[in-house]
């Protein structure tokens, strides 16, 4: 908790009070540190662990070249790349589903692992960045959108961990994470339906585009989902309970963002194309 508290309002001050620059440095920083967590998952080796993060490193820096941080919204390379993240986080259902024995494919391939990790956290930098630019003469805007999809998950999950705390009884992904329910997802859902009854009265949503807004949050909360388990099937397989020690009580930097890395692409693809 006290780590938490601590977090919380310095997450918050980047969003609303730095400059888009500064809160995309920061944001670096950040996917900098979850980058080496990653890299724990990819290899046992260093040497691996070592070549993913070159790699990572020369990805991050050739999209500040193809993407300006003021005109993400005119990037054709942007809304590339939101829609390959879209289609990877579907993708990844199957993997899911079919776990474990999709891990017989990938297990042993560190270069899959290493696109993996640049899918999970390119998108989700660029996207809450995206979202952040909103009307740039007005930084409260853009940082509405990014808290209501922080507000989201959050709601989310601490939905799903009561329910599922108290209703749980169908397991969701037996395999991946035992403790998840349907029963907790479907709780999940209902908290995260008020958050989205209160962006009704406090967002500028458009007229008519009402329907995309709560489309959007309804795919935003199962993408949620969908990266928590993710982290946690390639977490089993490399045999790593958590993803660091970073973050006392809290586990790792990607513990904590794993399901944003999901959520935060997905809710920026639908307000790129839709909103």
């Amino acid at each position: 908790m006290l780590t938490a508290l601590i977090l919380a309002p310095l997450a918050l001050a980047a969003i609303f009070m730095l400059p888009l620059a500064g809160l995309a440095l920061a944001l670096a920083l950040v996917l900098v540190l979850a980058a080496r967590e990653w890299a724990r998952v990819v290899s046992a080796h260093n040497s691996k662990r070592v070549r993913f993060l070159l790699v990572f490193a020369l990805s991050f820096g050739l999209s500040f070249w193809l993407m300006p941080l003021q005109e993400l919204s005119a990037s054709a390379v942007f809304s590339s790349l939101v829609g390959l993240a879209v289609v990877a986080w579907l993708g990844s259902v199957y993997l899911l589903a079919c776990y474990p024995n999709s891990a017989r494919f990938w297990h042993n391939n560190s270069l899959f692992k290493l696109l993996v990790g640049l899918v999970v956290l390119l998108p989700f930098f660029w996207s809450l960045i995206f979202l952040r630019s909103i009307e740039p003469e007005n930084p409260r805007v853009g940082g509405a959108w990014v808290l209501y999809v922080l507000l989201l998950v959050w709601a989310a999950d601490t939905g799903a961990y009561f329910a599922g705390k108290r209703f749980g009884r169908h397991k969701l992904a037996q395999n991946v994470s035992p403790k998840k329910t349907i029963e907790g997802l479907l709780g999940g859902f209902c908290v995260a339906a008020l958050v989205t009854a209160g962006a009704f009265l406090y967002l500028p949503v458009a007229a008519g585009k009402e329907w995309v807004l709560v489309v959007a949050s309804i795919c935003t909360v199962l993408a949620s989902v969908v990266g928590d388990l993710v982290e946690s099937m390639f977490k089993r397989q490399a045999g790593i309970k958590d993803s660091g020690t970073l973050l006392p009580g809290h586990g790792g930097l990607l513990d904590r963002i794993d399901s944003l890395t999901a959520a935060m692409p997905v809710f920026a693809f639908f307000y790129l194309n839709w909103m």
